[in-house]
């Protein structure tokens, strides 16, 4: 059962619609929470299509990989482990307001050194792959646990890649605003 094409409108079709439909639903509840204007999402796309268009796609990726057991697990998953990451500071992000929060991040981030904050972003999503690598090696090919291995995986790939996205636009960023500050020094 769990590799082949599961009828439209079955019982698993259903359920597992389900299960992508309340991942996918937090995930969009605390983005929602941490950054109602979209200002903090790391996932350019996802900030592009804005609120109704992401819905909508969404529910449209719920509706295709409900037909498939081990991709509904692994993007169940990912989607609640994002969730779950996305909870974890979006109380902070909604009290202090999605700017002052930028503002506050990038000044920690200007404080530290970038080796240092990238060092740990690889050591929080190696630790946070391993348990998702080690069910992927020691089970079977197309079972949960598997699939839920590679929801982990997933998850940690997705933190390390818009992470790292973050910091290089920041980067470029900066970039760009160094010849003003120079400038700016050199007017007063």
């Amino acid at each position: 059962m769990t590799g082949e094409f599961l009828p439209f409108a079955s019982r698993w079709y259903w359920c597992l619609f389900t299960l992508l439909l309340f991942a996918r639903g937090m995930d969009f509840l605390s983005t929602w929470v941490a950054t109602p204007n979209l200002v903090l999402e790391g996932n350019p796309l996802a900030r592009k299509m804005g609120w109704k268009w992401g819905a909508l796609v969404n529910l449209a990726v719920c509706f295709a990989f409900a037909f498939w057991l081990p991709t509904a697990i692994v993007v169940t998953t990912a989607g609640l482990l994002v969730a779950a990451h996305n909870f974890h500071s979006a109380w902070l992000m909604r009290t202090m307001g999605e700017a002052a929060y930028r503002d506050w991040f990038l000044a920690r981030i200007a404080q530290a050194p970038r080796y240092l904050f990238f060092a740990c972003l690889c050591g929080e999503t190696m630790l946070t792959a391993l348990p998702g690598v080690a069910l992927i090696w020691f089970c079977d090919d197309e079972t949960i646990p598997f699939a839920i291995g590679y929801g982990i995986v997933g998850y940690a790939a997705i933190v390390l890649f818009y992470t790292s996205l973050s910091l290089w636009r920041l980067r470029r960023r900066e970039v760009k605003k160094e010849p003003c500050i120079i400038r700016d020094r050199m007017n007063s």
